[in-house]
């Protein structure tokens, strides 16, 4: 069984309402809503963690940036390789 839910009334532009309505698929309205709220705060608890290390370690470089980026593009390579070698 899931998490406990709670019923709430929200207020959002209408054009976002229907659209969110529309892409909600068999999760329905509440669901997709839930999702993106979900996304939000991992998206916000993220940040605070960022902002957190820069305090105490300093701002994270262009460089540092490109070289994490390049890092995951091999692992995802790397991984799709050994994917492909298993099948």
């Amino acid at each position: 069984m899931g998490e406990p839910t709670g019923k709430y009334s929200i207020t959002m532009p209408r054009d976002i309402a229907e659209a969110a309505r529309i892409r909600s698929g068999p999760s329905g309205l509440s669901g997709y809503v839930a999702a993106a709220v979900a996304r939000q705060i991992e998206r916000d608890n993220l940040n605070e963690l960022i902002q957190v290390a820069e305090a105490e370690h300093g701002p994270i470089t262009d460089d540092e940036v490109q070289a994490l980026r390049d890092q995951l593009h091999q692992a995802r390579q790397e991984q799709a390789r050994s994917g492909a070698d298993a099948a």
